[in-house]
């Protein structure tokens, strides 16, 4: 009964592709068709008055259409990785149930390097299948035609894990970022009411064990291990304020 069970699972799961949407039509095309998918994803540039692809974006989604493929299409900024990679992060959330497959050569190199990190956010990569189709004929560009026409292979590439914070520090980081400037006394109030630290201490105490708790849990690995966060001393206040480094990070993981 579990070997039947688990096969019924497998064969429910629909085949999702991923893919930026820039001057290629084969090569998102073609791979989906190839590899049979259900639905595929078309990452499309949010500023539609600045965007070229749209004669592009037309014709994959008619070509689709025409094989039964459904499409479903995403605004993203095509010149900001950190919102590439949320989008598509959100993405495989979504379709967290099914065998995922990203396309890496369809759009811009920043769209590749998006959505291969991603992949990579994920401790648990078995489903999700970043891949480069490689084109056979690269023409000279004229602005008219497609970049590239047909495709000669279809290359999986191997997906790596970039180490991320833990959920509760990441919750953390989400109320510094939103309150932007926070004293350490009303992160360490808002952190005790999510359970983000753990105090246990007597009445007379609770204060002090509290921002032990938050300094041990929350503040020290934030600042010292992730460089996400920094404290500054104004007046009797204890200020945190986020780094260069935890805004960009705040941008896809939060």
């Amino acid at each position: 009964m579990h070997t039947i069970d688990t096969n019924m699972a497998e064969m429910t799961k629909l085949r999702v592709h991923i893919a930026p949407v820039g001057f290629e039509i084969d090569r998102v095309v073609m791979p989906a068709t190839k590899m049979k998918a259900d639905k595929v994803y078309l990452l499309r540039h949010d500023n539609h008055s600045e965007d070229k692809s749209g004669p592009y974006l037309e014709k994959i989604v008619k070509k689709l259409e025409k094989k039964n493929i459904s499409t479903k299409i995403i605004d993203v900024n095509r010149f900001r990785l950190f919102g590439i990679i949320k989008a598509v992060k959100e993405i495989i959330q979504a379709e967290r149930e099914n065998d995922i497959y990203l396309n890496i050569a369809s759009g811009s190199k920043i769209h590749a390097v998006g959505c291969m990190m991603a992949c990579m956010i994920f401790d648990d990569r078995s489903n999700i299948h970043p891949y480069y189709a490689q084109a056979k004929e690269y023409p000279t560009y004229s602005g008219k035609e497609q970049q590239t026409f047909g495709v000669e292979d279809i290359h999986d590439l191997p997906t790596y894990q970039i180490r991320t914070p833990p959920p509760k520090l990441l919750d953390a980081l989400s109320i510094i970022k939103a309150e932007d400037r926070i004293t350490k006394k009303r992160l360490a109030e808002i952190a005790d009411e999510h359970d983000l630290i753990n105090v246990g201490a007597r009445e007379e105490n609770f204060q002090q064990a509290r921002f032990a708790s938050l300094d041990k849990n929350i503040i020290h690995p934030l600042e010292h291990d992730w460089g996400f966060i920094k404290v500054e001393k104004v007046g009797r206040n204890r200020i945190i304020t986020l780094t260069k480094e935890g805004r960009h990070a705040s941008e896809f993981l939060i």
